[in-house]
């Protein structure tokens, strides 16, 4: 009696990429190809999303520290002796005296009323 000889496995290969499998499975690639694709541009636009938050971060800090430098000069700039030696040069002076209440009379008063 003779044993059955094992036959030797086919190529697993050879049977894999025969033509027509791969003819059949042309969609299935297409789609893994476009999955690639689409991978890859999200990659890139995550990357320049992360860019330009950075610029804006960048922008935003210079920004405030330019509003902190004005704010503190417009600070100093309206304290009551700055504000008195910017008005030296134009002949304007702190009153000495309280200022003089001028009284209307009834006349105008009563113009005035029906105006409005």
């Amino acid at each position: 009696m003779s044993v059955p000889e094992k036959q030797a496995p086919k190529n697993a290969l050879k049977s894999i990429l025969k033509v027509e499998w791969i003819v059949m499975n042309i969609p299935f690639f297409l789609y893994l190809a476009f999955l690639a694709i689409l991978y890859i541009a999200n990659g890139h636009l995550a990357d320049k999303t992360v860019r330009q938050i950075n610029a804006s971060q960048k922008h935003i800090k210079e920004l405030q520290y330019e509003y902190k430098t004005l704010k503190a000069d417009l600070m100093r700039r309206s304290q009551a002796d700055q504000v008195e030696n910017a008005m030296k040069p134009y002949g304007l002076i702190v009153a000495k005296e309280m200022p003089i209440r001028v009284p209307l009379e009834k006349k105008i008063l009563s113009t005035q009323n029906l105006a409005q």
